[in-house]
């Protein structure tokens, strides 16, 4: 009996360490896994914080000589990544919707920046919009209407903000010119007459920089007018109402009642 009981008591120490072993073996490799998956995490933030870092440097309101490249690095590197890596981007203006965003199709819209433009220009200036079916809705609408409206005259666009520019650039390959790159267009066409039609609802600092770039070339064309913007002039205070004020009230009135019945 002593000896049977010292038999099943080796036995049962036997098993132990087996098991034991199998479970170092088990954790050993848990640990390997976890040490790799580790490994594999650091590469794809590695890799998602370089795309972020090539947005943030676009991601500014003056263009440079470098500009271009910039963009087209910025889309490069994002379209390397895998989809995991792409929910990672993450930096100052950076993030997956800033290149994985679907806001329409680019190609319904046209940058408006031809050459041969002619003696006369009408310049649609905008702060602009990343969003595809906006621009090429509402912006190009805008565009495509005053073309109409003055067949003698070329139309041409401009947008105030180089980040949606850089952004749109990047993007969609779709390159629009900033106020200066415009104006530099309409110089070298030989452009005499130039009409600045700004979208922009009211006066600001948007409206003034606009302003202030006209006029760094205005002697450079024959003729230059630039026209209000959809609310018109400023007034003494906020009871002056102007016929652009009026004018846009009576037409949004006149909407809400048509939509609303």
């Amino acid at each position: 009996m002593k000896r049977k009981a010292m038999k099943t008591l080796a036995v049962a120490l036997a098993m132990t360490t087996v098991f034991a072993m199998g479970s170092a073996n088990v954790f050993a490799e848990e640990e390997t896994e976890a040490a790799q998956a580790a490994e594999v995490s650091e590469e794809d933030q590695a890799a998602a914080d370089e795309v972020a870092a090539l947005i943030d440097a676009i991601y500014v309101q003056t263009r440079t000589e470098d500009t271009d490249e910039q963009c087209t690095a910025a889309k490069e590197a994002w379209d390397a990544l895998t989809d995991e890596q792409k929910e990672l981007v993450e930096g100052e203006n950076a993030d997956p919707d800033y290149f994985g965003r679907d806001t329409g199709d680019a190609s319904l819209d046209a940058p408006g920046n031809e050459d041969e433009i002619g003696e006369n220009e009408i310049l649609v200036v905008s702060f602009g919009t990343s969003f595809n079916d906006s621009r090429a809705e509402d912006i190009k609408g805008i565009e495509d209407a005053i073309a109409e409206a003055y067949p003698d005259w070329s139309v041409r666009r401009a947008f105030t903000a180089q980040i949606i520019i850089n952004h749109v650039q990047a993007r969609d390959g779709e390159a629009i010119d900033n106020m200066e790159q415009a104006l530099e267009r309409a110089v070298a066409n030989g452009v005499k007459n130039l009409v600045v039609q700004p979208t922009h609802l009211m006066h600001g600092a948007e409206y003034d920089e606009l302003t202030e770039a006209v006029e760094e070339y205005a002697d450079q064309f024959e003729s230059v007018v630039i026209e209000e913007p959809l609310l018109g002039e400023v007034g003494e205070d906020a009871t002056v109402i102007n016929e652009d004020k009026a004018a846009v009230a009576e037409a949004v009135v006149a909407a809400a009642v048509e939509s609303s019945e």
